[in-house]
């Protein structure tokens, strides 16, 4: 394919959606009216998918990097005749700011061309395809904006430049000369509701959305180590936030490959309750209790009544539980790797972790749900309930295995999880003989865990009772409050996992897992940081931080030989990990006395080759 690697996109945001940006000036994915939306542009999946390049006509190097506290992207072209610069943002609401940010965004792309040196000759390449690029639009081109129209969208491209219209496309030439601004704005709009698309200036585009991040960004001061990385994750996690109901997409795209070529090709633009209390915790140590507040709101909403049903996994931004699975077959696929897959049938699993998941950042935000509603306090009582029971019963697991359920040690962990978050609560969710029977079933799910957990020839916790199988899900143990880290058998279970799972700083989820997990490795030095190894947590983490890509984005997993980043882009999992793992050492590090700040830690590689495609 001609697209870049998964590693060579920045990420843009608007609290609605995600645009992914190569080095090389293309637009590969944008799903303008939702983060699970049909793509408009969609060449990171096939050629043929759509895409829109600025780029120089002839050959260049780039580099790259965010405006300070905002998710904008520059991009420095230099080449044999001069420098220009391309800045892209996804519009914010002309005057949002702070929590307002992303709530009515406008659905606008804006890029704006500086002439910096000399003259860059550039090129224009537009090509829209609607429905995951199944449907081509005729253009027309009226008064200088270029109109795309087909089906349930609708685009309009205007420009300073001169563009041509040909079959599906649009293309043009103009030199960015030094002093010179060459302006893009791109909107979208329903065809049949929602009016037409809007076409502010790219210039106020910039400077409103400028405004809004930082404004955003200014809310939320973190002081613990690292400060820069986790401003930086906080901010990712944000963007990938749909601003209406506030939830959290787990990335912004479907069907990027856990291992080129495989079929572990899955969509991950909903919202997992599995990742709920650890976005909570990032969203918490990054100081944003409002976002935190607001995330709870949505999933109490988004579960409705809970009586003895199973509880859904996950859920579409706006509270969607059918969200049946679909194959894209005229899609290649990216790097060859199919199927190419709309909708997740994770949804129908039972996992039993996300018990847990709920009543532990139920009560992280105690303090907000004071006084409780008697909704939550249903909620909370019925999750309790389920606990009860659902811990002796096999499911899917937190990776969601789709061959056979088993008894795994992490599913249990968080059902002890659910009942002692159930029983700190109290008389607020129940009556003495409802905590004394969470109680109880607690401290059997715990004696259970102790004796069927361990393997005496493993050495370690291992990932499903009377199992032989390393999991690094088992690493959640400590984090959660199971055992502490320093435990014998836990910090047996630690060194053991990271001899066997781990390469070269990467931890892998299991065996034969092609590829290290980034939050799996950042909950080994969240782990060490408990256990009062900080030096080695801090190598650790620093490690990680480095195989960022060069703007601090990662993808869910990294190739430990190549250092290919792999799966989908960009993955809050990744960043929330990473936030948490940093609060870890900063709490270890006031333990232990050492405030030594680590903030310049390199990320990848920044500079890029390129020639006329």
């Amino acid at each position: 394919m001609r697209t870049g690697r998964i590693s060579e996109h920045g990420f843009l945001a608007d609290g609605h959606s995600a645009a992914l940006v190569d080095r090389a000036g293309s637009v590969n994915w944008w799903c303008p009216s939702r983060f699970d939306a049909p793509s408009v542009f969609g060449r990171l999946l096939d050629d043929d998918a759509g895409h829109w390049s600025i780029r120089p006509a002839g050959e260049f190097t780039s580099t790259r990097s965010y405006l300070e506290d905002a998710l904008v992207l520059r991009t420095v072209f230099r080449t044999a005749t001069g420098t220009a610069a391309v800045t892209d943002a996804l519009a914010l609401e002309p005057g949002a700011r702070g929590h307002h940010v992303g709530l009515r965004s406008p659905r606008v792309l804006a890029r704006v061309v500086e002439g910096l040196a000399g003259e860059v000759p550039m090129t224009v390449d537009y090509v829209p395809r609607f429905e995951y690029g199944r449907v081509r639009a005729y253009l027309t081109d009226a008064d200088g904006v270029i109109g795309a129209t087909a089906g349930a969208c609708r685009l309009e491209l205007r420009a300073n430049v001169p563009l041509t219209c040909d079959e599906g496309g649009a293309s043009g030439q103009f030199t960015a000369r030094a002093g010179s601004t060459h302006h893009f704005t791109l909107g979208y709009a329903p065809t049949y509701r929602g009016g037409v698309p809007a076409l502010p200036d790219a210039d106020q585009v910039l400077g409103d959305t400028i405004a809004g991040w930082r404004s955003w960004a200014d809310l939320h001061e973190y002081h613990g180590l690292y400060r820069d990385l986790v401003r930086r994750s906080a901010m990712v996690v944000q963007g990938m936030t749909y601003g209406p109901s506030g939830a959290v997409v787990a990335a912004a795209t479907t069907s990027l490959p856990e291992e080129l070529g495989g079929d572990r090709n899955y969509d991950y633009r909903f919202v997992w309750l599995r990742d709920f209390s650890l976005t909570l915790q990032a969203l918490w140590l990054a100081a944003c209790p409002d976002e935190a507040d607001r995330q709870f709101s949505w999933v109490a909403r988004a579960m409705g009544r809970i009586d003895d049903e199973p509880v859904p996994i996950m859920y579409g931004v706006e509270g969607e539980r059918d969200l049946t699975e679909h194959c894209l077959d005229h899609l290649a696929g990216y790097a060859g790797s199919r199927p190419v897959l709309i909708g997740n049938d994770a949804w129908r699993q039972r996992q039993s972790d996300v018990l847990g998941e709920v009543l532990d950042a139920a009560w992280l935000m105690r303090h907000y749900l004071d006084p409780m509603s008697a909704d939550v306090r249903h909620l909370l009582h019925a999750l309790a309930d389920q606990a009860v029971g659902e811990w002796r019963r096999p499911d899917a697991g937190m990776w969601e295995a789709r061959d056979a359920e088993r008894h795994y040690v992490s599913s249990k962990v968080e059902c002890w999880t659910a009942l002692d978050r159930a029983v700190r609560f109290g008389p607020r969710i129940g009556e003495p003989a409802d905590v004394a029977r969470w109680a109880a079933a607690r401290d059997e799910v715990r004696a259970a865990v102790l004796r069927r957990g361990w393997n005496d020839r493993v050495g370690a916790y291992t990932g499903a009772f009377d199992s032989d199988e390393l999991d690094a899900a088992v690493l959640i143990m400590p984090l959660v409050g199971f055992l502490p880290a320093d435990d014998p058998r836990m910090r047996a279970t630690i060194d053991v996992v990271e001899r066997r799972l781990s390469d070269n700083g990467l931890l892998r989820r299991w065996n034969d897992d092609p590829a290290g997990f980034v939050i799996c490795s950042f909950w080994l030095a969240a782990c060490l940081a408990e256990a009062g190894e900080l030096d080695q947590a801090r190598r650790l983490f620093e490690q990680l931080a480095a195989r960022a890509n060069d703007l601090g984005l990662y993808a869910e997993q990294i190739d430990p030989r190549t250092g290919e980043q792999l799966g989908n882009f960009p993955q809050a999992f990744s960043h929330i990990g990473l936030i948490n793992a940093a609060g870890r050492i900063t709490a270890a590090a006031e333990r232990l006395g050492d405030r030594t700040d680590r903030t310049a830690v390199p990320t990848g590689a920044a500079t890029t080759e390129g020639v006329p495609r």
